[in-house]
């Protein structure tokens, strides 16, 4: 079964550890409802350090990328139906889905043709 990354794009921080809290429990309710469809959950980014071709690096991102998570559907429409439904868009976020390409087989495999 194809897998799907959920790059969350941005996102407001709530105001008051309240409403931290009820946005962590829709975020959970969401996980749950999509069961064993989730592979990996979200996984927010900290500490984020660009590395540029030349070699050096800075603090900072170049991107508005804030988090990831790795699902398990049966179709991309399966995929941006479960995003649609994704608290995280409550928050001002974004969602980007993209099926992943395993890459353990060979070039086949990965592209269907060979360039």
């Amino acid at each position: 079964m194809p897998q799907y990354i959920f790059v969350y794009l941005g996102g407001e921080y709530p105001s008051t550890p309240e409403e931290g809290q009820k946005h962590f429990e829709k975020y959970h309710e969401w996980l749950n409802s999509l069961g064993d469809a989730v592979v990996s959950p979200a996984i927010p980014f900290k500490d984020t350090h660009t590395v540029q071709p030349d070699g050096t690096t800075s603090p900072g991102t170049t991107s508005a990328m804030s988090g990831m998570g790795i699902m398990r559907m049966n179709s991309m429409v399966e995929a941006l139906a479960a995003a649609q439904s994704c608290p995280f868009l409550e928050i001002k976020g974004t969602l980007e889905v993209s099926e992943l390409i395993d890459m353990t087989g060979s070039p086949e495999d990965a592209s269907g043709s060979v360039n």
